[in-house]
């Protein structure tokens, strides 16, 4: 009997190890999709009933954010000229709240899918004369511009998180990683459990 029940255990620990990530991860991405949809579905207030009740289209919304997405793309890629970017520039420095949000999440964005990656370089620092090292992603090269020549930004992505911190260290603490950008982040965010091949 204890033998059954050793190996009832160790089934479900392994079922549970399977089961637990892959729940979680369609679970965040139902919710993430099921939220923007209803938020975005026009369907509603677009098209009724016989009797008056509103139709409610499912990935109407979802369909709503791509096509935003898609004409914003075509727009500011054969439309948008440069005095219509300086005139959205000037507005947006009258609202210097919007304009930090604004900003912030546009650089973040582009640091992982613009023309000019930011999170590319992923680098082992050497933190405290004990050879503690974390890594990170080289992110400024040079910061002579702020009165520290010979000093470098490395941003350190937390595990389990979106969220990190940069840190000015010296140039000769930082060694790159011969590894992908992406290996390197999957491994950081994971805590450290995702294998790097």
């Amino acid at each position: 009997m204890k033998r059954l029940f050793s190996a009832l255990l160790n089934y479900f620990v392994k079922g549970l190890l399977i089961v637990v990530p892959l729940g979680a991860a369609f679970f965040l991405v139902f919710w993430a999709v099921s939220k923007v949809d209803n938020l975005l579905n026009l369907s509603g207030e677009l098209w009724v009933d016989k009797a008056g009740k509103p139709i409610y289209i499912p990935g109407l919304g979802i369909l709503n954010v791509l096509v935003i997405i898609l004409v914003a793309g075509i727009l500011v890629t054969n439309v948008i000229t440069d005095p219509i970017k300086n005139w959205f520039r000037r507005w947006l420095n009258r609202l210097p709240i919007f304009k930090f949000l604004y900003s912030s999440i546009k650089d973040l964005t582009e640091a992982f899918v613009g023309e000019e990656k930011k999170f590319n370089e992923p680098v082992l620092v050497e933190v405290n004369e004990f050879g503690l090292k974390k890594i990170g992603f080289l992110v400024q090269k040079d910061m002579a511009s702020i009165g520290l020549p010979g000093e470098v930004a490395v941003y350190f992505p937390w595990s389990y998180s979106f969220a990190g911190q940069v840190v000015i260290v010296s140039a000769e603490k930082v060694k790159p990683i011969d590894k992908s950008a992406g290996d390197i982040m999957k491994f950081v965010i994971s805590g450290g459990v995702s294998g790097l091949e």
